[in-house]
């Protein structure tokens, strides 16, 4: 079941990498949660600390860049306490496809695992989704 309602609800929370506060990453997802995916160097797997890391580093951020947020809610399924959703971003110059594991804890949701995807430059065209 697609939920757009609840869609919503985490639209703000996916904007971590754009926004100027680099701790963001960190406050989203679950203190366990692992972010996982390949880059042009090869595969990346790294723990909320790791990327919340690699996110402050990039500085100016894109915020600061002035690179517009873009942030495409693909899909979303809810069961229960748990949802997946995919969605395609851009940070950095490139376009990810983000698939995204969330538990519902304490009344918020937080992402579990993020496996991420380039898909190209930015600038490019992307594929819709399946």
């Amino acid at each position: 079941m697609t939920n757009t309602t609840s869609a919503r609800r985490f639209r703000p929370t996916s904007r971590a990498c754009t926004n100027r506060a680099p701790t963001r990453p960190a406050t989203r997802s679950n203190p366990n949660a692992t972010i996982t995916g390949y880059l042009e160097d090869g595969l990346h797997e790294m723990s909320v600390d790791d990327f919340a890391g690699f996110v402050a580093g990039q500085q100016p951020s894109a915020h600061e860049r002035g690179e517009p947020a873009r942030l495409d809610i693909l899909s979303i399924e809810i069961s229960g306490e748990t949802a997946v959703a995919r969605v395609r971003d851009d940070y950095l110059g490139l376009t990810f496809h983000d698939s995204l594991s969330l538990l519902l804890a304490d009344g918020r949701w937080r992402i579990y695992n993020k496996l991420f995807n380039v898909e190209g430059q930015a600038t490019e065209s992307t594929p819709e989704a399946e």
